[in-house]
């Protein structure tokens, strides 16, 4: 630690880090050195290299060093900026919201308040009361047919901060709202036979084998990691893995990190350079008789949902032999 301290090159966000270690180690005015003058907000990162930090994380060890040093007021101020962002309709890493919730948590534990939560609801139609100690208190709201409203008086001192959660199974369909950013992304997907001519995958003879071949270009103007591209096909084809037969033969994919082929879909995950496209092919067989939801195909950046393009899913239709 010593050694650390005295490299002269150290940043921000590790001398941040150092001080809430010398705090534990009982050296509280060698962290209060440490911190002297330094930041408590950091500039984005845009390259997450093998850490897959981010300027929340950084801040939430911000606030945790804080709150280690019993500097309440001014903790507060980032605990904010901290919750506000979490409450962003953002992506982030699993570390990024592991040390922001541990860190928050850290905070209120050192400051717990004796203040109840108290309030009067309406939850379509039926009515409850809060009355607890608690940091968040979750009440179910039935639904009836028609319309319906949620209203909340508080009655108590504190400020009480309020979200309605709704989670469901999205209809089968082809109407669903798709994630695209053209300036950021773009994707086409064709289906062609063996001889590389397209074929009408909505509707297909039972035995018949196809390819499905998907395009990536980076619109954008910088080098994209950690890209995902998921593809998610009906239960009436069969995936023909090219590790279990001849190879790849005609149709080689472009390069990529890794694939994961399962039984119904294929993961492909790689990187891609500022204009470059990446061509991806999956041998299938329209194998069952039947119709079947072909679900959207989607490929998007694991850690930046600003990066993205997708297509609609579609009914398709195996016909039987004859």
């Amino acid at each position: 630690m010593n050694r650390l301290r005295e490299f002269k090159y150290l940043s921000a966000e590790a001398k941040w880090r150092l001080a809430a270690a010398y705090k534990l180690a009982g050296q509280d005015n060698i962290a209060v050195d440490l911190i002297a003058g330094l930041p408590v907000t950091f500039p984005p990162v845009t390259n997450y290299g093998f850490t897959y930090g981010s300027n929340l994380r950084d801040e939430a060890m911000v606030l945790e060093t804080l709150t280690l040093l019993g500097r309440k007021n001014q903790a507060a101020v980032v605990l904010n900026n901290v919750a506000a962002k979490l409450a962003e309709d953002s992506w982030y890493s699993t570390q990024t919201t592991a040390y922001s919730l541990i860190a928050i948590a850290k905070y209120c534990g050192k400051n717990a308040s004796g203040a109840k939560l108290i309030a009067a609801t309406n939850l379509a139609g039926n009515s409850a009361d809060i009355n607890a100690t608690s940091y968040v208190k979750q009440l179910p709201i039935k639904l009836k047919d028609g319309s319906n409203s949620v209203s909340i008086t508080n009655k108590g001192s504190n400020i009480l901060y309020v979200k309605v959660i709704t989670q469901g199974q999205p209809l089968t369909g082809d109407t669903i709202k798709t994630a695209n950013n053209s300036g950021a992304l773009s994707m086409s997907v064709e289906y062609i036979s063996q001889n590389k001519t397209a074929v009408n995958f909505t509707q297909l003879e039972q035995s018949t084998d196809f390819i499905a071949k998907v395009a990536v270009k980076n619109t954008g103007n910088k080098y994209y990691s950690n890209m995902a591209l998921s593809q998610i096909f009906p239960s009436g084809w069969e995936i023909l893995n090219p590790r279990m037969n001849d190879g790849e033969g005609a149709f080689k994919s472009s390069p990529s990190n890794y694939q994961d082929v399962r039984d119904d879909r294929v993961y492909t995950y790689f990187n891609i350079r500022a204009g470059e496209t990446l061509t991806y092919y999956v041998q299938l067989n329209a194998s069952y008789p039947g119709r079947y939801f072909l679900a959207a195909t989607d490929c998007r950046a694991m850690y930046d949902n600003t990066i993205s393009a997708s297509t609609n899913g579609k009914w398709v239709q195996v016909a039987g032999g004859r």
